[in-house]
């Protein structure tokens, strides 16, 4: 596997993944769209222990997720651009923020209850509507 790179919009802050993403996907919540500032949130999944700083530093926040489970965020000070979330073992990492993010393409989007009425999803990628239909995004 080659390494993943990423980082801010200013430069700040560099980052490596050192493992296999876990998955991919399109989040539609309030909060992907806000924190996106656009109609959802790509997050890539990945084992936190392969995530690796290469430069700069990073401030953090926590926030309650409509789940009900704490969100931890990460961000640069400078620019503002958040790098990841987490809410266990697992980092998700805001896909726009790597270097080589071309052919990245969501495995699944969730909370398409609240998606914006302009957005086509794709056929043949499982939808999740998580506004009352019961199912639940996985809980990395």
């Amino acid at each position: 596997m080659n390494r993943m790179q990423g980082g801010c919009q200013c430069g700040q802050v560099r980052y490596e993944i050192s493992a296999e993403p876990v998955a991919l996907y399109a989040c539609h919540c309030r909060d992907c769209q806000y924190q996106s500032g656009s109609a959802f949130g790509m997050s890539l999944i990945v084992p936190g222990a392969s995530f690796h700083l290469r430069g700069g530093t990073l401030k953090t926040f926590e926030t309650s997720t409509a789940s009900g489970r704490t969100k931890h965020c990460a961000f640069c000070p400078e620019c503002g651009v958040r790098i990841y979330n987490t809410t266990g073992s697992h980092k998700s990492i805001k896909a726009g923020t790597l270097d080589e993010r071309g052919g990245l393409a969501p495995q699944a989007h969730y909370w398409t209850g609240r998606k914006q009425p302009w957005v086509v999803l794709p056929d043949g990628v499982p939808c999740f509507a998580q506004d009352g239909s019961g199912e639940r995004a996985p809980s990395f």
